[in-house]
């Protein structure tokens, strides 16, 4: 049995739900860091971090913990983990800042953190890559060489003569190698998530809280170290789970076609409209989704607010419910915006209605319909920024890598390029994708409200756009596509990823495993997303996995 309780460190910021979860998992108890008084006493503190790093250092030092945590650290004798920004926040000063400018850190590791080159690579860095020990150390007791870890960060601790003798493990992304985890003595952190890597990350906060009960924590050793190696990212799956009321008030996993959710004909319905299609209960299939590999999942809410952001309880729950068992990313959409209660009058910002889903267990927030009409103001303003749009206030205080922006556009097909407002991105389209009276170009028309209503804006500036503003990644979908199982929409992923440096998820279409192999081996998009298929039990994620790898396609284990 333990024989302390894990002092938490957390300031308010982020999906720290999950990181308690982990430590329960583990076998501990935690006691919570309300007041800067119990940092010294504490026997060992976790501080998970998540947000930016202006945001976090400003919370720090209004609340009083500054001061005494470089007291904590500097005596090198008391246990610490610093998870992502936990780990950030340890060196001397980062770029993470709204004025640009450097801000100073804790300044108990040597160097600066800066920002990956936008110009050379995708940003964020999403997703699962290695790791390349510099030491062996008992919190990595249980954790193999091979496993991947998860990672979501724009900014990254480079390596240098001054902090080497910290470096713990390397990864490399896009030719870039950087610090992934740090120990000297009994200080340790991570750049990636423990909480959000499945079995691994499990596996490091144990060896980490064993290393403390037997006191043994601080007799990492230097290894031999290949600098010329390399790590990879691999291509993510992510699985969406479409959650709303069915017609008796439960709430259930749902899926349509082209956002019709309802039972037809096809499915023995002889007169009027079914009832809606019933795939599971949410957190039993997302369970389930975890225990086969799913990479991330997303919990897209299209009941949404039908009684107000307060009451929005099941959902809420579903995502308590969820963290308790799943250590892999959850995202959850739908509704994510400013509220006016038509009751008491009461209004909610963008940014209030994330909070609440980030504390009971979201890692990150889709924005749709918002994010439509923020890009529309944008454009409509000579992209001038306000900092009053859902997706510049959540970015602001949780970080970009926080707000997943949903485009649900559907083709306009056109005879040529010169019929269409040049405000539009036309495409070319192959003849295996010309459109019913032969087109070969089209314009990807963004829509509103569940697919409802159009707008006069098409993919390509709604990305930019939600780039611009602050954004960290794109899931793309496309309508047409929708439930038919053909396959993604090629040319849309093609044109948006080209558009934007960052991540893009591809969605709607994938009906078999050798879609995902097409998707990442002709387009630039670093997921692909499937609902209908997996629910259905049609087609098992190991089996795309294993068609991805068969084709030199990198898929986490």
């Amino acid at each position: 049995m333990p024989t302390f309780k894990v002092s938490l460190l957390d300031y308010g910021a982020g999906n720290v739900r999950s990181v308690r979860n982990a430590i329960m998992a583990c076998g501990y108890e935690i006691e919570d860091i309300t007041d800067p008084s119990q940092i010294a006493d504490a026997r060992a503190i976790i501080f998970p971090g998540v947000g930016s790093f202006g945001s976090a250092m400003k919370v720090l030092k209004r609340r009083g913990y500054d001061a005494p945590l470089k007291e904590y650290l500097s005596r090198g004798d008391k246990p610490f983990l610093g998870i992502c920004l936990g780990m950030q926040t340890l060196f001397e000063s980062s770029d993470e800042n709204e004025s640009g400018e450097a801000i100073p850190g804790l300044g108990v590791i040597p160097g600066k953190v800066i920002k990956f080159d936008e110009t050379k690579m995708v940003v964020p860095h999403i997703g699962w890559n290695g790791r390349i020990r510099h030491q062996e150390s008992p919190a990595l007791k249980y954790v193999s060489n091979e496993e991947d870890a998860y990672f979501v960060h724009s900014f990254y601790a480079p390596i240098t003569d001054e902090n080497k003798d910290w470096v713990l493990t390397r990864t490399t992304y896009s030719g870039q190698s950087f610090i992934s985890s740090v120990q000297k003595g009994k200080i340790i952190a991570t750049q990636f998530h423990p909480e959000k890597s499945g079995n691994t990350g499990l596996n490091l906060l144990k060896g980490f809280l064993e290393a403390v009960e037997n006191d043994n924590l601080d007799t990492a050793v230097k290894v031999d170290v290949d600098m010329n190696a390399e790590t990879q990212l691999t291509k993510r799956i992510v699985v969406a789970l479409d959650v709303r009321t069915n017609d008796n008030g439960d709430l259930v996993v749902t899926k349509g076609d082209q956002y019709d959710v309802r039972e037809n004909e096809k499915e023995g319905v002889t007169s009027g409209r079914g009832g809606v299609r019933n795939l599971g209960k949410p957190v039993s299939l997302a369970g389930r989704y975890y225990e086969e590999g799913a990479d991330e999942i997303a919990f897209l809410n299209i009941t949404s607010f039908r009684q107000g952001v307060v009451d929005d309880m099941p959902m809420l729950q579903v995502l308590e419910e969820a963290s308790k068992s799943i250590f892999v990313p959850l995202t959850v959409g739908g509704g994510i915006r400013e509220y006016t209660d038509p009751e008491s009058g009461e209004t909610w910002s963008a940014l209030e209605v994330a909070a609440r889903y980030f504390r009971a267990g979201a890692d990150k927030v889709s924005l749709g319909s918002d994010a439509v009409y923020a890009a529309e103001k944008f454009i409509a303003s000579y992209r001038e920024k306000t900092m009053e749009t859902s997706i510049e206030e959540i970015s602001l205080v949780y970080g970009v890598q926080a707000v997943v922006v949903s485009i649900d556009p559907k083709r306009v097909y056109v005879a040529n390029k010169v019929s269409v407002d040049e405000k539009h991105v036309v495409v070319d389209l192959d003849e295996d994708n010309a459109g019913p009276n032969g087109e070969r170009y089209c314009w990807y028309q963004c829509t509103v409200k569940g697919g409802r209503e159009a707008r006069d804006i098409c993919a390509v500036t709604v990305a930019r756009a939600s780039q611009d503003l602050g954004a960290g990644e794109i899931m793309l979908n496309c309508i047409d596509m929708d439930g038919q199982g053909n396959g993604f929409d090629l040319p849309l992923m093609r044109a948006v990823s080209a558009a934007v440096t960052i991540p893009v998820i591809a969605s709607s279409g994938a009906g078999n495993e050798a879609h995902f192999v097409e998707v990442f081996s002709k387009t630039n998009v670093q997921a692909a997303l499937a609902a209908g298929m997996f629910h259905r039990k049609e087609v098992e994620i190991q089996a795309c996995k294993s068609a991805m790898r068969d084709n030199s396609i990198p898929a986490r284990r």
